[in-house]
């Protein structure tokens, strides 16, 4: 993963950091809305809201959405162009240093730079638009939003970051298999377009069949394990969230907190679930290009020593 990372920083290292200072104050902005949720409810359910209390509320708290999507909308056009950019550097290195060996006794095949060029560029690419970026920002909002619930109420806040833990250990049990699912696909695919460009356009070849055959199994494993994973997930945040209403709930009752904190909670443990279920995605996808980055690094020739 570091050597990814490190390739990916060698072509786009300053573009990356102009998108890693966006992240930050994404991630800034994101408890500032649960803030002002909370201080509406407790004007409204301590009866010393008026009108101009409700206004000024109201328009800090949608001024702060409005600045946190423009930043996102900046954020993904630079992380989008990005991405392609990145792409086509990976589809003219791929094409110009394979064509120079086509010569060689080892040359690539046809069939695996058709597969290289065509998909996996393409979404190894996309991956490195936003590989800095995307994970700042998420992380950064679960530190916001947390720090935030802690601060009101840190018997909710530790339910939030219990939330976390457990579903970080079973990304990580599960993401190996998945993986060695994903490089198994990748090499199936590369070896059944080698024996389609090899082979005679009116001849079937019994095994290229037995190739795609052997890809839906791969994939259908892998979405066996993702959506059982995903299952497991949701579980967790369902759970969580009973119990942040339930915790919440006597914590009202005994009169130890407030409505306001009980509903910012609430709605602070919803906007958890978006950043963890990414950055959960983001793990596998990181993992699956890793696998995908090292295959396509076998397949380019070495570089030419200079005398």
């Amino acid at each position: 993963m570091l050597q990814l990372y490190t390739a990916i920083w060698r072509v786009s290292g300053r573009r990356q950091l102009v998108l890693i200072a966006l992240s930050v104050a994404i991630a800034a902005l994101a408890a500032l809305p649960l803030k002002f949720q909370q201080d509406i409810v407790n004007a409204l359910t301590d009866g010393e809201a008026t009108a101009d209390t409700l206004f000024w509320l109201g328009a800090g708290m949608m001024g702060a959405i409005l600045l946190s999507l423009a930043l996102k909308w900046l954020m993904g056009v630079r992380s989008g162009v990005l991405g392609e950019d990145i792409i086509r550097f990976i589809r003219k290195r791929l094409y110009t240093d394979t064509n120079r060996n086509q010569l060689e006794p080892s040359a690539i095949q046809t069939g695996t730079l058709t597969t290289a060029i065509s998909a996996e560029a393409e979404e190894l690419g996309k991956f490195a638009g936003s590989a800095y970026s995307e994970p700042v920002v998420q992380i950064g909002t679960l530190i916001s939003v947390i720090g935030f619930i802690a601060s009101t109420q840190p018997g909710l806040g530790a339910i939030a970051l219990a939330m976390i833990v457990p579903q970080v250990v079973l990304v990580l049990f599960t993401q190996g298999r998945i993986n060695t699912l994903v490089a198994n696909r990748v090499r199936l695919l590369r070896q059944a377009t080698n024996q389609i460009g090899a082979a005679e356009t009116n001849t079937v070849v019994q095994s290229v069949l037995d190739e795609f055959d052997s890809i839906f199994e791969a994939r259908r494993r892998m979405f066996i394990w993702k959506l059982s994973t995903k299952f497991l997930l949701s579980t967790i945040n369902g759970v969580g969230t009973v119990a942040v209403l339930m915790l919440g709930g006597w914590l009202v009752l005994q009169g130890r907190t407030d409505v306001g904190t009980v509903v910012a909670a609430t709605l602070g443990l919803a906007r958890l679930q978006a950043p963890t279920a990414f950055l959960i995605a983001f793990y596998r996808q990181v993992s699956a290009n890793r696998v995908k980055f090292e295959l396509l690094r076998d397949i380019l020739p070495p570089p030419v020593k200079s005398r």
